[in-house]
């Protein structure tokens, strides 16, 4: 069985090239990617429901309160 991906919370602080999948100051929903990492990019579930690949520079990673986290990893 596989191991479930660690998920973490960033916020979208650039989406340009990408305005139809990204927007600005809106929590996305982060998925661990060690090889995509290494090329400077970040997996992440965008507007469309699905996880692409996007430059790490258009996002901040966020941290919240645990109760506020499960609550939107949950809405995710």
């Amino acid at each position: 069985m596989a191991k479930p991906q660690s998920k973490q919370l960033v916020v979208c602080i650039e989406n340009e090239g990408y305005s139809a999948s990204l927007e600005r100051r809106k929590i996305y929903v982060a998925l661990r990617a060690p090889a995509a990492e290494k090329h400077r990019l970040l997996r992440v579930i965008d507007e469309s429901g699905e996880d692409y690949l996007y430059p790490n520079v258009f996002f901040r990673a966020i941290a919240l309160p645990q109760a506020i986290k499960k609550a939107v990893l949950a809405a995710a």
